[in-house]
């Protein structure tokens, strides 16, 4: 993952394991009752947004194997015991 600022917007590059593994945990996240997270609804709405926007192009979660690339994404990205 890296994140550049270029003409006053911030772009954040992300692997695509990386994707893999955050839209799983946004999709949880946000199927959840988390309010008593969030101070503003903003906060909520930029999560939304997020998951909608990695939904765009991650087409892994509509492979039958999907549970399997999960599980490799996680493996690959996790720390070093």
């Amino acid at each position: 993952m890296k994140a550049v600022i270029e003409n006053n917007k911030t772009i954040v590059n992300f692997s695509k394991e990386e994707v893999i593994v955050l839209l799983e945990w946004l999709h949880n996240f946000n199927e959840e009752d988390n309010h008593i997270f969030f101070k503003d609804q903003a906060e909520q709405r930029v999560l939304w947004d997020l998951e909608a926007e990695l939904e765009n192009v991650n087409s892994a979660i509509f492979e039958g194997n999907y549970i399997e690339i999960l599980s490799k994404a996680r493996e690959k990205i996790r720390d070093i015991d």
